[in-house]
């Protein structure tokens, strides 16, 4: 991990403060990066001062006024050369993203893949920020709508996709001609470094402003500053529904925007006409890919009265032959879970479970001796249980994945919808009447429904996120990019005359 380390330019010892090509030497608090692989310390960062979030502040609203004059195909251009330098550098970056987070390293480098797609989609983006042409009711008017750029865009991120979740904001904001303040969680610093100093290059090379790409350090006091500061005009924060509620009860109060990407409950209907084997790996991947601490993995099955014991028995098969353990050895396909806490907190779910009258199906439990001394490895469970269960409703970011019964497809539907969250959501069948049903309107109230796939692994393409609890923010891909921008609606009189709407006469 050293020589990955050296490659990226993150020390021992770390500025956590950045305004793109300069790093602040900022010295708040000193934030200790652990790595749940193995326990060890891996390295530090200084979190930020108020002081020095000032300077951050307003350096970013004085790089604002000359970013957003860059036609938007040259500022696509920038983001062309961040993706071929993300390319370059997508091994050492998708390791640190394993070491530190505790995905695997499959995962690891499939999110440095994610910053690179969008990388892509943004560049296509850069000549296609359009607006629309209206007719006028009025002769010798016409009218149309445009969209400009916000301003300052805070991107506060959480630690289960460190790096994906920054980029999926940040060059779609500066593509529309945003500059952009991020503050990583607390819980994996380093790759935040590190994705500054793989694009600092290109900054410099393309002389764009200091400003542009900014990064904050610290813990909640950092994201609250950030939250109630009304010189960032669009807050997008992913994290807990918790977090969620607090930034944007703060952004709104200041009549601010926010874009929240938060928990989910997702579920899958195995149907009576399902492919079983098909089913079987997008079940198993979706809930224990990443440790099950994705917003989109699996965390319900919910399987027809039919099949429920033949797929029951192959899915307690399947997960005999899962193997957990270092995320950097390829052969294994679970990892740890981030921390200590995490791990109380899903062995904490379980006994609630078997409290609530659960039947464990597949035992969990931690695992110990070598190769897991960090203590956050745990073996993913799967437990017979009730929708209502008051942990069922609850979000367990680990490897618990409940399963229960139906009869109809009605039934399956109104299962999957009974949650507070709404993220993802997915169905297994053949029959396209049932597939039909369930992405109608009167199906899933999720986000996301997907048909013969699991819940977890979008696409950037599609604009991803969901609703209720999960908090109705839009990312990445289709017109997501509105979100970073204000409309516009304009009309041109090219008259001599100055007729009123709605046919209103005010003469004088």
């Amino acid at each position: 991990m050293q020589k990955v380390l050296k490659q990226l330019k993150v020390n021992k010892l770390n500025s956590g403060t950045s305004t793109g090509l300069k790093w602040i030497e900022s010295k708040g608090e000193k934030l200790d990066s652990y790595s749940p692989v193995d326990g060890k310390l891996i390295a530090s960062v200084y979190s930020t001062t108020k002081n020095d979030y000032e300077k951050v502040v307003k350096t970013a609203q004085k790089a604002f006024e000359e970013w957003r004059m860059v036609p938007a195909p040259k500022r696509g251009e920038v983001i062309r050369q961040m993706g071929d330098q993300l390319r370059k550098y997508k091994q050492p970056l998708g390791e640190l993203v394993s070491f530190e987070m505790g995905k695997s390293l499959q995962e690891g480098l499939g999110e440095v893949q994610e910053m690179i797609d969008i990388c892509d989609f943004a560049v296509g983006l850069s000549r296609q920020l359009h607006g629309l042409t209206m007719h006028s009711e009025r002769p010798g008017h016409r009218m149309y709508e445009q969209y400009h750029p916000l301003g300052i865009v805070g991107v506060i991120s959480a630690f289960n996709f460190p790096v994906a979740v920054w980029s999926w904001n940040s060059m779609l904001a500066w593509v529309c001609g945003d500059v952009c303040i991020w503050k990583p969680s607390e819980k994996t610093p380093l790759t935040a470094l590190a994705c500054q100093n793989i694009i600092q290059d290109v900054l410099k090379k393309n002389n764009v402003p200091e400003g542009v790409s900014c990064i904050i350090n610290g813990g909640r006091e950092v994201g609250e500053w950030m939250s109630h500061d009304k010189r960032m005009p669009l807050i997008s924060a992913t994290g807990s529904t918790r977090m969620g509620k607090a930034v944007g009860a703060a952004v709104g109060e200041r009549l601010g925007r926010s874009l929240l990407e938060l928990g989910g409950n997702n579920a899958i209907i195995i149907s009576e006409h399902a492919d079983l084997d098909m089913s079987l790996i997008g079940a198993v991947f979706g809930a224990v890919g990443t440790a099950g601490q994705r917003c989109t993995s699996t965390r319900r099955l919910i399987i027809h009265e039919k099949v429920y014991k033949k797929f029951t028995e192959k899915l307690v098969n399947a997960y005999k032959q899962i193997k957990i353990g270092d995320p950097l050895n390829e052969k294994n396909h679970v990892g740890p879970l981030i921390d200590k806490d995490a791990v109380q907190a899903y062995l904490n779910s379980i006994e609630t479970a078997k409290v609530e009258g659960g039947k464990i199906l597949v035992e969990g439990g931690v695992l110990k001796g070598k190769g897991f001394e960090s203590g956050c490895y745990v073996k993913p469970c799967v437990i017979e249980a009730k929708n209502s269960f008051k942990i069922v409703q609850h979000e367990t970011f680990a490897p618990i994945l409940y399963i229960m019964k139906y009869k109809t497809l009605n039934e399956a539907i109104a299962m999957q919808n009974d949650v507070p969250q709404g993220l993802s959501s997915a169905i297994m069948t053949v029959n396209l009447r049932e597939a039909e049903q369930f992405l109608s309107q009167t199906g899933s109230d999720c986000g996301i429904a997907n048909v013969n796939i699991g819940t977890s692994g979008a696409e950037i393409g599609g604009a991803f996120g969901g609703e209720k609890e999960t908090g109705g923010g839009r990312e990445s891909g289709s017109d997501a990019w509105k979100v970073y921008m204000r409309r516009q609606t304009n009309t041109i009189n090219y008259t001599n005359k100055l007729p009123l709407a709605q046919g209103i006469k005010f003469d004088l």
